[in-house]
């Protein structure tokens, strides 16, 4: 599956084959609505699933392109995680929305705007949150440097923070596709603890999981949980993951710190 961090692709069972890239997505209208990029396969040919970034994307790119001379996306400088139907209920809202914020980067606008971690984004710069993962979308699509506003909620009510758009640079852009490839085969993109996450989960180390899609989703493996290990080896970067899951056979035991509960999560990679 594609990493849709910063692209909410499109998912088609539109026939899209090698050499296919690039060309439109119609709608029935005959409106184009997407821009072919991938597919899910295990033959290289097409298997009934395919993926097209969707054309607001497309023109926001162009129209970066062509005004400043390279593609511009916002950041935030949050580590977020979604909000289950019991998260929900405990932090006193009415249903699951928004994206719970797990830490924050020092000094990133999203610091410099007073967030804190246990924060629940509800919207920013006038666009609901509804699900964590439309997060990283919305703000990617906001040009840095922009003066908005974000919608948390804090201690049972709504509050509503001034912040300032910071760049996501390529740095971290090529940083976010090396952790997703770190945990390719098992679906998922981890980062390393910060040295306060650390002190607050009370481990030495570990890698928090940002996504989850493919065989850790399935797993029930969710953004947020720590993984300590992989069949009782400790693992605490992205190197370590990769070598243990390479070493292993169809089966990978992940021991996931999840709150305060450990746990053992198989998880097939076969």
């Amino acid at each position: 599956m594609p990493d849709s961090t910063y692209v909410p692709f499109i998912q088609t069972d539109v026939a899209v084959n090698p050499g296919n890239s690039g060309g439109p997505l119609f709608n029935m209208q005959g409106e184009v609505i997407g821009i072919n990029s991938q597919i899910y396969s295990r033959t290289g040919g097409y298997m009934g699933l395919s993926f097209a970034i969707p054309i607001d994307v497309a023109m926001k790119v162009k129209d970066d392109l062509v005004r400043y001379g390279k593609v511009t996306r916002g950041r935030l400088g949050v580590t977020i995680q979604s909000v289950s139907q019991s998260l929900a209920k405990s932090f006193g809202l009415d249903k699951p929305a928004g994206a719970i914020v797990s830490s924050v980067e020092k000094d990133g606008p999203a610091d410099h705007a007073g967030l804190k971690s246990g924060d629940i984004i509800l919207k920013i710069a006038g666009k609901e949150v509804d699900r964590s993962n439309e997060l990283p979308s919305l703000v990617a699509g906001i040009r840095p440097g922009t003066k908005t506003e974000v919608e948390v909620w804090r201690d049972g009510e709504r509050k509503t923070l001034p912040v300032t758009i910071g760049e996501l640079s390529e740095e971290t852009v090529a940083s976010a596709g090396s952790r997703a490839k770190a945990g390719g085969k098992l679906g998922l993109a981890v980062r390393p603890l910060t040295p306060a996450e650390r002190k607050q989960a009370e481990v030495d180390g570990g890698l928090v999981v940002q996504s989850a899609q493919g065989p850790a989703a399935r797993a029930g493996i969710r953004p947020g949980d720590v993984i300590l290990g992989v069949n009782g080896e400790r693992v605490q970067n992205v190197e370590q993951l990769r070598e243990a899951v390479s070493k292993s056979g169809g089966v990978v035991a992940l021991l996931v710190q999840r709150n305060d509960t450990r746990i053992y999560v198989p998880v097939k990679i076969g």
